[in-house]
């Protein structure tokens, strides 16, 4: 299907059902199951912004929030405004990243059924994410991604530093990831999915297959091949053509 032709399709359909809680997805019935999965985290996977959520343990959260909507709209340069933020943080205790995580942080619904679905029909699952470690490794571990990417977080004597250590997972890291992994599977484009909710992602899901917005940013939603506004993120496994009764229970 040519990619006019999709698009005008994709239109007609949103414009048909607008109103009736459907999300549409237009795509080629070839190479329809994905072989590797490339996922943001924050207002992706999960339902929160890490960073926002223990900004708050440092009574910070309301300016490190808006700095965060900024560059998720695409108005701050994604890095200059990870530096703004991470410094608003100095001084916070280590521990208390454990009970952010305990007490704040949690899946969106779909997240772990998306992904051990695929896994177990042999694809590739990748998280990659703008935030930090300290996050990303359990929630990766605890929604099943084969493997995560994401910033470090600078400590000293139990303390964060206000700065982070080492290169700055960012838009073009994101897009690395995906095509670094595509072609070491040797994958072709179709048969790779990508999806993320702000403009960070937006190079990384125009790069995959099949792109996908979820309650995303006008930004990235006017890039993506599909948005997801209405459904979970198992509703990618129907886009996918995997039959319901093949799905993986989280």
């Amino acid at each position: 299907m040519a990619n006019e032709e999709a698009r005008r399709l994709k239109q007609m359909l949103e414009s048909n059902f607008s109103g009736f809680g459907i999300d549409v997805v237009v795509q080629p019935a070839e190479n329809r199951e994905k072989r590797l999965l490339v996922a943001d985290m924050d207002s992706t996977m999960i339902g929160q912004e890490c960073i926002d959520e223990l900004a708050d343990y440092a009574g910070v959260k309301e300016q490190v929030a808006h700095i965060t909507e900024r560059a998720m709209q695409g108005e701050l340069d994604f890095a200059g405004a990870l530096r703004e933020r991470v410094l608003l943080l100095q001084g916070l205790e280590e521990s208390v990243i454990g009970h952010c995580l305990a007490e704040r942080i949690r899946p969106n619904p779909g997240a772990a059924k998306l992904v051990r679905t695929m896994r177990a029909r042999g694809a590739e699952t990748i998280l990659v994410s703008g935030g930090f470690t300290s996050f990303v490794e359990p929630i990766a571990e605890k929604i099943g991604f084969d493997r995560f990417e994401a910033n470090l977080l600078g400590t000293s004597d139990g303390k964060l530093t206000g700065r982070t250590e080492g290169s700055i997972v960012d838009s073009r890291r994101k897009h690395d990831v995906l095509i670094e992994a595509r072609d070491r599977l040797g994958l072709s484009v179709e048969d790779t999915i990508a999806i993320g909710d702000g403009a960070n992602d937006i190079a990384m899901v125009a790069a995959a297959g099949l792109g996908i917005a979820y309650r995303a940013k006008p930004a990235l939603a006017a890039v993506a091949d599909a948005r997801l506004e209405h459904n979970d993120l198992s509703a990618l496994l129907w886009a996918q053509g995997i039959p319901r009764t093949e799905w993986v229970e989280a």
